[in-house]
């Protein structure tokens, strides 16, 4: 079975999932250019929390974790089935700190995005928290160590924003901040020179770093996949979305194969 790419969508705002629009159109393309996969497994922002868990329900809920939104994105089912086995595999792979739960349905960061990208709802799917307690680097490494399940036709797919403040949203801009594109850039030029140890140590960006996030949750999918995308590829990666809205929103997305 060929390799399967990893994958690292910025979602952005739950609104997208009912909007027809350029980003969505990008999620549509990213699907399109990669083989399908036999399972995926989602790395998503909106499970974050200390300790690492992975969840092996066999018919995950589609858990609506928003508020003040239209009833039309409420009424959303997303009924992908589970992967109990991929969710077992992953956790032998990162090891005793990892812990599998039964109950865990798909977030709207997982869900909001597969919507788009596989619409028929067929491929399993399973999701991993991230980390809260650990560091950066490691989990980076978290991402080495689940790096065989793509010879598995496992697809994994980090679902979170570059940037993503939302102290500092304003609902109406369609760019970004000037510290937003500095930051988004920054981090942009290091994937693409397979720096990753410059995405790991974001703060090296400088003042942009502060205002970027004040917690990881968003970022540090990325970094889960990278981790599982490596540094000895061959290929060049495939870049999406590479925007900036509501001022301190970052759209941008990767296809690393």
């Amino acid at each position: 079975m060929e390799r399967m790419p990893v994958v690292f969508v910025g979602h952005g705002s739950p609104m997208n999932v009912i909007e027809n629009n350029s980003f969505t159109a990008g999620w549509k393309d990213m699907a399109r250019v990669i083989p399908v996969p036999r399972a995926i497994l989602c790395i998503s922002a909106h499970w974050y929390g200390p300790g690492q868990r992975v969840s092996r329900a066999a018919e995950p809920e589609t858990i609506h974790d928003f508020y003040g939104f239209p009833r039309e994105l409420y009424a959303i089912n997303y009924p992908a089935p589970g992967a109990p086995a991929l969710a077992e595999k992953a956790a032998e792979l990162m090891g005793t700190q990892a812990e599998v739960t039964a109950g865990r349905g798909l977030d709207h960061g997982a869900w909001g995005v597969l919507r788009l990208m596989y619409p028929e709802a067929r491929v399993p799917v399973c999701q991993l928290s991230v980390d809260s307690s650990a560091f950066p680097g490691e989990n980076y490494q978290t991402g080495q160590k689940l790096a065989p399940l793509r010879d598995e036709g496992v697809l994994i797919l980090g679902s979170g924003n570059i940037v993503h403040n939302l102290n500092l949203v304003e609902w109406d801009n369609e760019a970004g901040f000037p510290w937003a594109d500095n930051f988004d850039n920054h981090i942009r030029e290091a994937i693409l020179a397979d720096d990753h140890d410059r995405v790991i140590h974001y703060k090296k960006a400088g003042e942009s770093s502060e205002q970027a996030f004040y917690y990881r949750d968003h970022f540090d999918p990325l970094l889960y996949v990278l981790g599982a995308a490596g540094q000895d590829r061959t290929k060049p990666t495939e870049v999406y979305n590479n925007r900036r809205v509501m001022g301190s929103m970052s759209m941008t997305s990767y296809i690393l194969r």
